[in-house]
């Protein structure tokens, strides 16, 4: 086996598509076809199902994308250890959710760039969703999840830090200007829910559920950026991280809700494979993310993680 077939191999077990797979690894799609054809006839079997536009792993390639990822590690490693820090390459793929990487990692992505510059980094929106068996099969390498606990015995939890929550409505909105809001103030409201950071809206609406407060239905929105517009105009309530809505607010074009029954926050976690192979960009890239996603914040390691009750998303 070629370790260049393999490696394609894995953006298409990835990708789920010979188009982007090939723009992940720089090929045509008929180079793409070609390296996987040469890796199914290498190891007479079939890897993909490919039926019209739509590409499945078969049970042989779920099994093979396992070996592969540590295989591939271990190429990473050794290239680390020969070549050193300034010549790595390779690949990080992160998951994490919006309102992280558009207010919080700019600068890290950056120093990031700078010290590894021949690493290639995909960030793509975190959902709980298949997250444990990505991680497991190497298909993530790292994980950021807005969360009170995450259950899964393979997997190790960092806790990064405390990310304040803020209610928020429109400046017109009835409940606008309001010492304190209350569960029972929001009774008929419709809420205006991020469908990606979406822990801290179901400990909000499990908030609500115990006070039996029952809303209008509400409107989910995949984009951080759509939703503020949407509660900028009108819409209902959101509940927000306050490092994405402080500039909206001091700017007058959202207004915020103080709680009635204290402070809102989540925590924010830090999740990897308790097998992963802890490359010198991985280690580097979370070494970055203990100092500086979250300024000030004490690092607690929960490993393994024993409390909480709810389901874990980001």
């Amino acid at each position: 086996m070629e370790l260049r077939d393999l490696r394609t191999f894995l953006a298409v077990a990835r990708r789920l598509s010979f188009h982007r797979a090939g723009e992940e690894v720089h090929a045509a799609q008929s180079t793409v076809s070609a390296r996987v054809a040469a890796l199914e006839s290498d190891l007479g079997v079939r890897l993909f199902e490919r039926l019209g536009r739509t590409v499945a792993l078969t049970p042989e390639g779920e099994r093979l994308r396992d070996f592969a990822a540590k295989m591939l590690d271990l190429e990473d490693e050794a290239r680390a250890w020969v070549a050193g820090e300034g010549e790595a390459r390779g690949s990080l793929t992160v998951r994490v959710p919006e309102s992280l990487c558009a207010w919080r990692m700019g600068r890290i992505i950056g120093a990031f760039r700078t010290r590894f510059p021949h690493v290639a980094l995909s960030l793509t929106s975190c959902t709980m969703e298949g997250l444990e068996k990505d991680l497991r099969q190497g298909v993530t390498d790292l994980a950021f999840l807005m969360a009170e606990g995450v259950r899964g015995g393979d997997l190790l939890v960092e806790m990064l830090g405390v990310e304040p929550l803020c209610l928020v409505c429109a400046p017109g909105h009835r409940l606008a200007g309001r010492g304190s809001v209350g569960p029972a103030d929001l009774r008929g409201e419709t809420l205006v829910l991020s469908k990606a950071d979406c822990s801290y809206r179901r400990m909000f609406e499990g908030l609500l559920d115990e006070a039996g407060v029952a809303r209008a239905a509400g409107v989910e929105f995949a984009s951080a950026a759509a939703l503020r517009g949407a509660v900028m105009a009108g819409l209902g309530v959101s509940i927000l991280p306050v490092v994405a809505v402080a500039e909206d607010v001091a700017a007058g074009r959202l207004a915020a809700l103080p709680w009635a029954q204290g402070e809102l926050e989540t925590a924010v976690l830090m999740l990897r494979h308790k097998d992963k192979w802890l490359s010198p960009p991985l280690a580097a890239f979370m070494d970055m993310m203990r100092q500086g996603l979250m300024p000030g914040a004490a690092v607690r390691d929960l490993r393994p993680w024993q409390g909480g009750g709810g389901k874990p998303c980001c």
